[in-house]
């Protein structure tokens, strides 16, 4: 009964620690649109479990005035996603999503849910930009 208790709390503090300190570095190109994917890269770890990456990505308007995103969970402007990349097996899985209107909420079995290849797209983009740094990401 600990654990679960554990989980949500380490992961608020990571989540808190993440939106005190974003550093969002964008990894897609910019859609006609002029959306743009950016991950957090003080947010990017390795879990120790799993060894995947796991990071927070939000989209942004580039370009936009006033400023919006990308942001973290709890920003007015905060759109995104957390999600665990394997790099080696090249596929990825959902932890939870956010929205101004959406608390995130961090599915506790994430381990164990299936996972999706990945082959093209955004996240594609997002395993290359994350994936050569993966080895000296902290592990948690």
């Amino acid at each position: 009964m600990r654990r679960p208790f554990a989980l949500v709390a380490m992961t608020a503090l990571t989540l808190a620690s993440a939106a005190q300190a974003e550093t969002f570095k964008a990894y897609s190109t910019i859609s006609p649109k002029s959306l743009q994917w950016s991950y957090d890269s003080d947010y990017a770890y390795r879990d120790a479990r799993t060894n995947r990456v796991v990071v927070l990505q939000a989209i942004g308007k580039v370009g936009a005035t006033p400023r919006l995103g990308p942001s973290g969970p709890g920003a007015p402007d905060g759109v995104g996603s957390v999600v665990a990349i394997d790099c080696k097996a090249r596929s990825i899985v959902l932890l939870g999503s956010y929205a101004p209107s959406k608390a995130l909420v961090i599915d506790e079995n994430w381990r164990s849910t299936k996972t999706k290849g990945i082959e093209a797209g955004d996240d594609r983009d997002l395993m290359t930009a994350v994936c050569p740094g993966a080895a000296q990401l902290p592990a948690k």
